[in-house]
């Protein structure tokens, strides 16, 4: 629960506080029906007209100083999109935070906020492994200008330096499932900020601000849109991070388009329903998983959700291959279910020494399971997975590991 901003309802009774399933609904529609509408626009304008260029003037120079979206009317697209913001309005409520700002993909959002802290002096990074390949990637590579050293969650603290501008960690980990206490390690942060990549928990499942991360990353793509249809990522962040993160958006152009920004407002609504769904049947086939003996390990967070990843003792491009319901493909989060293989595919820029020493190893595939008939999915696996060594019995409940 989250106390909405407040409004003079006179001797209105009603809640002031409303539910995640609630929030998933209205958040970044609250002003629909004074507008005379139901479902939000789409503004697809590129430009809009303004006869005080005087006026203009003092709102670019606003911008530039703050990065604060401009009061009044909008001005250009890479500045801005009414229907943008309102996904952007959206996802802050549903995280608990002030703001947020949306980018044409999950690696555009995290760039913005490396460019943020270098432009600072603060190029130092500390990392916790196991993070998404090309997060990994881009860290490890310095590509804009930027020196990283891993460490494990209890070495956060001793990793500091003077120009250390972040710490970043996800959980639960792409794609081993790793679970992190945020709240130590946002302690251990200090005053360096914490990025938490939220894109596998969701806030249905975890809200990281409220443990102490001040920037929380989603790969919008993935469970936020949740219909495998659009590309974008996404900060949520306190409104000072977030003009910063607009300035750089407006600089490089890593803008979302305004459709994406309304096809994800859209996911929103059904979120908390898709997340919830989708975790049960994780959750059951992670129970039988655990006790196939074709199966040497099964991955699946305490937290719960719709991801398990689990170690084959056979060959596990078998498994990609045999599958038939189940979709062999990169990305997650959608209603459908796919299948990867991390070491082939999503991990495979991450140097092989690193990648296994952070957990993934080379017989590790990362399940995405998404709204299909648990049985079916069951027939689909069981099918791929070759033949039987055994015939375990049923499990009541399901894996954790």
């Amino acid at each position: 629960m989250f106390t909405l901003p407040s409004m003079d309802l006179g001797m209105d009774t009603r809640r002031t506080t409303r539910a995640l399933a609630t929030e998933a609904v209205h958040a970044g529609r609250d002003d629909l029906a004074g507008l005379g509408l139901h479902a939000p626009p789409i503004d697809l304008s590129t430009t809009y007209p303004s006869y005080d260029s005087r006026a203009e003037a003092a709102r670019i120079d606003a911008f530039a100083s703050t990065g604060a979206e401009p009061e009044g009317s909008p001005v250009y697209g890479r500045l801005g999109n009414p229907t943008v913001a309102r996904f952007e309005t959206a996802l802050a409520r549903l995280e608990g935070t002030g703001s947020a700002v949306a980018f044409a993909s999950g690696m555009a959002a995290l760039s913005a906020v490396l460019l943020v802290r270098g432009s600072m002096g603060l190029r130092h990074a500390v990392a916790v492994r196991p993070l998404y390949g090309c997060s990994d990637h881009l860290l490890t590579a310095g590509l804009l200008g930027s020196e990283v050293t891993w460490t494990d969650p209890a070495g956060v603290a001793d990793a500091l330096r003077p120009d250390t501008g972040l710490v970043l960690v996800e959980t639960p980990a792409n794609p081993t499932l790793a679970e992190i206490d945020l709240r130590a390690v946002a302690h251990a942060c200090g005053s360096v900020p914490l990025l938490v990549d939220n894109t596998f928990a969701t806030p249905v499942l975890q809200r990281p601000a409220e443990h102490g991360a001040r920037l929380v990353l989603h790969s919008a793509t993935k469970y936020l849109g949740g219909h495998g249809d659009v590309l974008a990522g996404v900060v949520a962040c306190d409104e000072e991070f977030a003009g910063r993160l607009r300035q750089v958006r407006f600089a490089t152009g890593g803008v979302l388009h305004p459709l994406a920004g309304y096809l994800l407002l859209r996911g929103l609504a059904t979120l908390p329903v898709r997340v919830r769904a989708a975790s049960a049947g994780a959750a059951e086939l992670a129970g039988r998983l655990a006790v196939d003996p074709r199966v040497a390990r099964v991955h699946y967070p305490g937290i719960g959700g719709a991801m398990v990843s689990f170690e084959v003792h056979g060959d596990p491009h078998e498994v990609i291959a045999g599958v038939r319901l189940i979709t062999p493909a990169v990305s997650l989060g959608s209603v459908d279910s796919l299948i990867q293989h991390p070491a082939s595919i999503s991990h495979r820029i991450v140097d092989a020494d690193d990648r296994r020493e952070a957990g993934v190893s080379d017989r590790l595939l990362r399940l995405s399971v998404g709204l299909e008939d648990v049985e079916d999915l069951w027939a689909d696996l069981d099918a791929a997975l070759g033949e039987r060594a055994g015939t375990p019995e049923r499990p009541e409940g399901s894996a954790r590991g």
